[in-house]
């Protein structure tokens, strides 16, 4: 028998909508200054990582000692603890419909996807830096392009095994099915594309379909490569059980 919808369980849904939208609408109008509580620990894990020495520099952001690379607030990575947060809360909504969960997994979920931000953020960056002298040669694409390829890869690789994680320690039988497979596809779109489309964003022209073919395309491919790589171990399993 399906759980029915409680009124607690839409009450959280209408919680972490909300979250999701003021953080949103925050990122959307905050200068580099009013970002240093995700860009000042990025910027030292960066530091710590490469011995890259990072000084910042009032409404412009991180800037390296050699003055070649900047941290802005382009670089904060919101976007992607929107929709890590929006990921995390919402499998566990979907898995608790009767509304029996409490409410502590909401501020835990944020937690768990601002630390992850940061490691992903500085994986960027490091990433970022190391290929910096390497870019006008092993690749067509124009500074832009590159940045939002290498941001688009790393942050989906993030997600997607964030994911994972969430799954093997969630407590109730993870799901193998392709649909949860696809889920944090679907959430990323909805994050990257949806939010932006309702905000206007198709106004931009060309900028924006530039900028959707990347997000459609490059998270499509390689979510297919997972599952074909998950397929193929299944399949390897199931012909060769350990004895």
């Amino acid at each position: 028998m399906k759980p029915t919808l409680s009124w607690k369980w839409i009450a959280q849904c209408v919680i972490v909508l909300a979250c999701v939208f003021a953080l949103k609408l925050f990122y959307s109008t905050a200068n580099v200054n009013e970002l240093r509580w995700i860009l000042a620990p990025t910027a030292a894990l960066v530091e710590l990582v490469t011995g890259t020495s990072f000084a910042f520099e009032p409404y412009a952001g991180y800037m390296s000692e050699d003055r070649s690379f900047l941290i802005a607030s382009s670089c904060a990575g919101v976007n992607f603890l929107i929709t890590a947060f929006l990921m995390l809360s919402g499998r566990r909504l979907l898995s608790a419909r009767s509304g029996h969960r409490g409410w502590a997994f909401i501020p835990t979920t944020v937690v768990v996807a601002y630390l992850v931000t940061l490691l992903a953020n500085t994986t960027r960056i490091c990433l970022a830096l190391w290929l910096q002298p390497a870019q006008g040669v092993v690749s067509r694409l124009d500074p832009d392009q590159v940045h939002r390829f290498e941001g688009i890869v790393v942050y989906f690789i993030f997600l997607v095994l964030l994911f994972e994680l969430n799954e093997k320690s969630n407590r109730e039988k993870a799901s193998r099915q392709l649909w949860w497979s696809l889920f944090p596809l679907g959430v990323y779109y909805a994050t990257m594309l949806g939010i932006p489309v309702a905000n206007g964003a198709l106004d931009r022209g060309s900028e924006f379909w530039e900028y959707s073919r990347f997000v459609l395309v490059i998270p499509l491919i390689m979510i297919l490569s997972f599952g074909t790589i998950r397929f193929i171990h299944q399949s390897w399993e199931r012909r060769h059980p350990a004895c």
